[in-house]
């Protein structure tokens, strides 16, 4: 029986050993982590994170060919393939601060390896990892090795939250990098064996190692890419009064453009994009490359101009003030279907209207409000570094207030901002919202999920990304 160990039960490992678990039955799969807390959700009824269908594929599997534990170096020592899938978030402090990744989590998952092995070892990089990163595990690993041998492999995820067991299940790519050796192209074969029990072979490609690490920043490069893009453009469709829902539409129906990721939006979140980006920029400079470097940066550049674009149309639509005024934020998590904050673009708004002094009142339907006040207390970057190296209790931010639903929070708002395309917020009663709340009463729509002028008939000055308008936003500056 093959056995496959997981180091991290995070977002990636968690459901990714349990479609392993679910489609090769013959396997024995254990996701391993220092986190007590998370071992024993992952061992209840109430799993750390929420994705469609994982529920399912977790208790199908749950103590007959998957198991969770806090017993890393018996899983690891045991395990003929690791998968390392734990945190690489961008530096904090020292080189490379604010763009590099931080490999500590991964240098000691190594070290940890290398301790414990008693038989050869595949090591997979799950996790997603500057390019070369490869090359120094291999260096661990071999300096320690007491005649053990490694193969070093680099599988990245391509997985959306919101939609990952449906792309481990039917992915577009399996990708698997080794080294061009006969013991490396065995260790990629090994991996293969596993994800042929249900990945057609003409899906699962294989690269060398350096391909595969570079394949997976690039990707997301160019999705984040499309989305600043488009969102440049709506900025220029705001000024000319063009709709950039119809500047898409035309743009993605030429075959070599696509439809995909070309919706105007307040911006990207999520914890890959701009994490990955960063990570590119740093390497580009890293290798002279600055002109490549600055390119990739203004992808950034463009998320950040469209996120202060929208706090400054909600300041000056409002008499230039939002001061002492209450706000309703619907929708906190970076996009629908998911309860995840990192990075959400609603972090920067609110922290912007608060700076203003405004009153927020936030309802989303899968974010606690422990985790919404941790966001708002949190500095740049530290949320992805483990919780006890963040500060304890973060100080409840006191102007936010956190509602039940999205009527609550409206009540006695001077404005609404949509933050989160949730489908609910689509059949919202606007007469309703319309009538509990301070007038004029304003509609700030950031995901384009309202119809402007079904909102515009009820009363309420309407300002949605990218669209022509409304006479009362005409004259006011879009940037301050």
């Amino acid at each position: 029986m093959v056995k496959i160990c997981c180091v991290g039960a995070g977002y990636v490992g968690g459901p990714t050993m349990a479609v392993i678990a679910l489609k090769c039955p013959s396997i024995e799969v254990v996701v391993v982590d220092i986190s007590v807390n998370r071992i024993a959700a992952w061992n209840s009824d109430q799993l750390p994170i929420y994705e469609p269908g994982l529920d399912d594929a977790v208790k199908q599997c749950r103590g007959k060919n998957l198991f969770f534990s806090t017993d890393i170096e018996k899983h690891v020592s045991e395990a003929d393939i690791i998968f390392v899938s734990v945190n690489t978030p961008t530096k904090t402090r020292g080189l490379g601060a604010g763009k590099a990744a931080d490999l500590t989590y991964w240098e000691s998952a190594a070290r940890m390896i290398a301790d414990v092995s008693k038989s050869d070892k595949i090591v997979v990089e799950k996790s997603t990892v500057p390019v070369k990163t490869a090359e120094a595990i291999e260096k661990i690993l071999t300096h320690n090795s007491k005649g053990i041998n490694y193969q070093i492999l680099s599988n990245p995820e391509f997985l959306a939250e919101g939609t990952a067991m449906q792309d481990l299940i039917m992915p577009d790519r399996v990708l698997i990098g080794g080294r061009e050796t006969p013991e490396g192209r065995k260790a990629v074969q090994a991996l293969k064996d596993v994800y042929a029990h249900w990945v057609p072979e003409d899906r699962i490609l294989t690269t060398n190692l350096w391909s595969a690490e570079l394949s997976k920043l690039a990707a997301n490069a160019f999705l984040a890419q499309r989305i600043s893009s488009i969102n440049a453009i709506s900025a220029l469709c705001e000024a000319t009064g063009a709709n950039v829902s119809e500047v898409a539409y035309a743009v993605g129906k030429d075959s070599r453009i696509g439809p995909k990721f070309l919706n105007a939006s307040v911006g990207f979140g999520g914890s890959c994009f701009q994490k990955d980006i960063l990570n590119l920029v740093y390497i580009s400079e890293c290798n002279g490359l600055s002109v490549v470097a600055n390119y990739w940066n203004q992808v950034i550049q463009i998320n950040d101009y469209q996120k202060n674009r929208f706090v400054n149309r909600v300041v000056s639509s409002m008499f230039n003030t939002v001061s002492g005024k209450k706000i309703a934020v619907l929708g906190f998590a970076f996009k629908k279907d998911t309860g995840d904050t990192r990075e959400t673009p609603a972090i920067d708004v609110c922290k912007g209207l608060l700076r203003d002094k405004a009153t927020i009142s936030i309802y989303d339907p899968q974010v606690t409000e422990d985790q919404i006040q941790r966001d708002l207390a949190t500095n740049k970057f530290d949320w992805d570094h483990p919780v006890h190296l963040q500060p304890m209790s973060p100080t409840a931010v006191k102007q936010v207030s956190i509602a039940w639903d999205a009527y609550e929070a409206a009540k006695g708002a001077h404005g609404v901002c949509i933050l989160t395309e949730w489908d609910e917020f689509k059949e919202l009663d606007y007469r309703r919202i319309y009538d509990d709340m301070q007038k004029p009463a304003f509609v700030f729509d950031g995901r384009n999920v309202v119809d402007p002028e079904k909102l515009r008939a009820i009363g309420f000055i309407v300002y949605a990304i990218g669209k022509p308008l409304d006479s009362w936003l005409k004259d006011l500056p879009a940037v301050a």
